[in-house]
C-alpha cells in the first residue's frame, strides 16, 4: 500500500519480564472513580462511570523527562491503575470482563485544570484539557500471570518526595470489571486497548523541574520529571 507520507509508528509499552512489547490501540479513562477524588472535584461521591480518551501517542511509556504543556499556568497530575486488554467485544457481561485483561500499569493523568474547567464551565469537550501531548507516562506492564487482578494495595504520589495521593484501590468506585463492562456498551474493545481507571484524592498543581513518583502496589513504580 502506498502512502503518501510513511505512516508513525506503532505505539507500544514494554512488557515485564518480556522482550515483547504491548501494541496500544486505544487509550480510555475512567473519570471520577474514587469517592474521595470526585468529593474534592465537587462531585457526588458515587455516580454512573463516564469516559474520555487520550490519544494514543499521547502515552509515554517509562516515564522520564515529560515536556511541561503549553497553554496552561494548573498542570495537575492523577496517578492510576492502567488496565491493557488482550481481547474485548460489545455488552461483555461484567462475570466475563477480566477474562480480557491481559496485565497492569502505573499510569499518570497529567490534566490542564485550567483548560479542563473552562471547558466544564461552557459545556465543551475536555480534549484539550486531557489529551494534549505526552499527558499519559506509563510503567511498564506486568502480565496478569505474575500479578493476578488487584483488588487492594496502596496507590501514591509524591512531588519532590512529599505525599500528594495516598489512597488505596478497594477504594474505586467501580471495580475493574465493572469499568470494563460499561465501557463495552459504549465501544467495542479489542486486544491493545488500555483503561485508566481513576484516581485517588490529592491532587495537586506541579510546574517545571518537579520529580513525580508514582506508584501502585504490587504494580511498580514510575518516575516523571517536567522540563
Amino acid at each position: 500500500m502506498d502512502y503518501v507520507f510513511p505512516p508513525p509508528p506503532q505505539v507500544s509499552v514494554p512488557i515485564v519480564g518480556s522482550d515483547g512489547f504491548f501494541p496500544v490501540r486505544r487509550v480510555y479513562c475512567v473519570g471520577r472513580n474514587y469517592a474521595d477524588h470526585a468529593a474534592e472535584m465537587g462531585a457526588d461521591t458515587r455516580e454512573p462511570p463516564f469516559f474520555f480518551g487520550k490519544p494514543a501517542d499521547a502515552l509515554v511509556p517509562g516515564g522520564g523527562d515529560v515536556f511541561y504543556p503549553p497553554a496552561t499556568s494548573n498542570l495537575q497530575h492523577e496517578v492510576e491503575l492502567v488496565v491493557a486488554l488482550i481481547g474485548g467485544g460489545a455488552s461483555i457481561l461484567p462475570a466475563k470482563a477480566l477474562d480480557w485483561v491481559y496485565g497492569y500499569a502505573v499510569g499518570l493523568d497529567l490534566t490542564r485544570r485550567d483548560l479542563q474547567q473552562r471547558a466544564k464551565d461552557k459545556g465543551h469537550p475536555w480534549d484539550m484539557g486531557k489529551g494534549f501531548d505526552q499527558s499519559a507516562p506509563i510503567g511498564a506492564i506486568h502480565p496478569l500471570a505474575a500479578v493476578g487482578h488487584p483488588e487492594r494495595g496502596a496507590i501514591w504520589l509524591k512531588v519532590n518526595g512529599q505525599l500528594r495521593q495516598n489512597g488505596d484501590l478497594g477504594q474505586m468506585s467501580w471495580k475493574v470489571a465493572e469499568v470494563i463492562a460499561n465501557l463495552s456498551t459504549y465501544v467495542a474493545l479489542a486486544p491493545g486497548d488500555l483503561i485508566f481507571t481513576g484516581t485517588p484524592a490529592g491532587v495537586s498543581t506541579v510546574v517545571r523541574g518537579d520529580l513525580l513518583e508514582a506508584a501502585v502496589e504490587g504494580i511498580g513504580e514510575l518516575a516523571v520529571r517536567l522540563v
